[in-house]
Formats: structure tokens, sequence, C-alpha cells
């Protein structure tokens, strides 16, 4: 057991240094930190719901967390990059079915993919602590950071109150961003985030960070529109 639990260790040790390769030339809203934030999200909510009693699941729950935005579509050249992660699990020896289960989490946990019903989502623990963890650091005051953040480097409009958020949320169509601009993403994902919750303890803790969200909306239009 102790062994094990030292090649854990290691492990998670080497996906930490992985994370912090792999990430550095992102922007900031898809760094390293915003991976580590997930990481501790999710460990936090699966001891809220219970799975510190299996110490298996809080292995996948944090190797999942770890290498969940390891080879993400919008940063990587080369599509072999998308391997990265499960490269990185056979090259540590993780056992078959652990491997699979971490894999599966990480396939599945996409917004876009999620609302065009594209793929059976996963119903374990530790998929829905992981995706809730990602989610909520999407939201709040550190998600409206990110959010402007990813805007910023993708040097799109800030607000245009002839550009309305769009109403085809099929996958395609999320992924055309060809006009969209940075508020609208609050409308067309972020504010959808609360609803889209797996977990008991990943719902209470949304609930203040989208009313922070509802908040932080209302003063921007009244500021946009010179009433405040």
């Amino acid at each position: 057991m102790e062994e094990s639990t030292t090649k854990m260790a290691e492990t998670v040790r080497r996906a930490e240094q992985l994370v912090k390769t792999a990430m550095k030339g992102n922007d900031a809203s898809h760094d390293a930190a915003h991976v580590f934030r997930v990481r501790d999200l999710a460990l936090a909510l699966a001891q809220e719901e219970g799975l510190s009693l299996s110490p298996g699941s809080m292995e996948i729950v944090e190797l999942a967390a770890l290498l969940h935005d390891i080879g993400d579509y919008k940063y990587i050249s080369d599509p072999s990059e998308a391997k990265t992660a499960e490269n990185f699990l056979v090259e540590e020896g993780v056992e078959e079915s652990k491997k699979l289960h971490i894999l599966r989490i990480i396939n599945e946990m996409g917004f876009k993919d999620e609302l065009a019903g594209l793929k059976k989502i996963d119903q374990s623990p530790e998929f829905g602590v992981v995706q809730d963890a990602d989610r909520l650091d999407a939201i709040g005051a550190i998600g409206i950071a990110r959010c402007f953040t990813f805007g910023g480097s993708r040097n799109r409009v800030l607000h245009d109150p002839f550009i309305k958020p769009r109403t085809d949320l099929s996958k395609e169509g999320y992924m055309k961003k060809e006009e969209q601009t940075t508020v609208n993403h609050f409308h067309e994902k972020l504010l959808k985030l609360k609803d889209l919750m797996k977990t008991v303890a990943g719902k209470r803790r949304a609930e203040k960070r989208h009313k922070f969200m509802e908040d932080y909306l209302t003063e921007f239009y009244e500021e946009w529109d010179g009433k405040a």
C-alpha cells in the first residue's frame, strides 16, 4: 500500500510538471494556474461528495483534473499533441481500468458536446466532480477574468449591442467564433453552467459565482449605456 501511495505521488508530481511545460505558452485563461485551481477544487468537491472513502477515486479525480486541458484543441498546432495525456498515463504505467476512466472523463467534459448531445456523458461521481470543478473556474470572479483574458488573446470585440448572442448552439455553431463578442460568451455559455452542475457540492458553490456574474453584467451594461 505504501509503495503504491509513493508511486502515485510521483505520478502526480510528474503530471504537475507536464502541465507546467505543456501549457507554458498559453494565455492566462488556460494556463497551469487554471489547471491547479481545478485540481484543488475537484479534490475539495470529492471530499464533500464522500469520494475520499475510496482512495482510487481520489487518484482518478486528481489525475483527470491535472490532465484535462493537455492537448486542448484551441492551443495545439500538431494533432499528435491531443494524445499527450494518454501517452503520459501509459508511460506512468497507470492500470488500464483507471487509465480508461481518466481518459473518459477528459474526453467527455466538453460543453459543446454535452449541449449537442454528441456524447454519452459519464455519470460516475469522479466525472461529476472534475467537470464541476472545471466549470466553477469558468464562472464567478475568476471566470470573468478568464473570459476577458481569452477574448483579448483572440482580439475579440469587447461588446457590440448589435451583435446578439447566438441561438445556434450545435457543436458547429458554437465553434464559429468569427463575429463573437466577449460579453456574448456569458450568455452563450457561462450563465448556463450553473444548471449543468452534476454534484450537490458543485451546485452549491455555483450559486454564489453565478449571482456574481449576473450582478457584474448588470453593472457592465449600465456603464456601457452611460447610466451608472
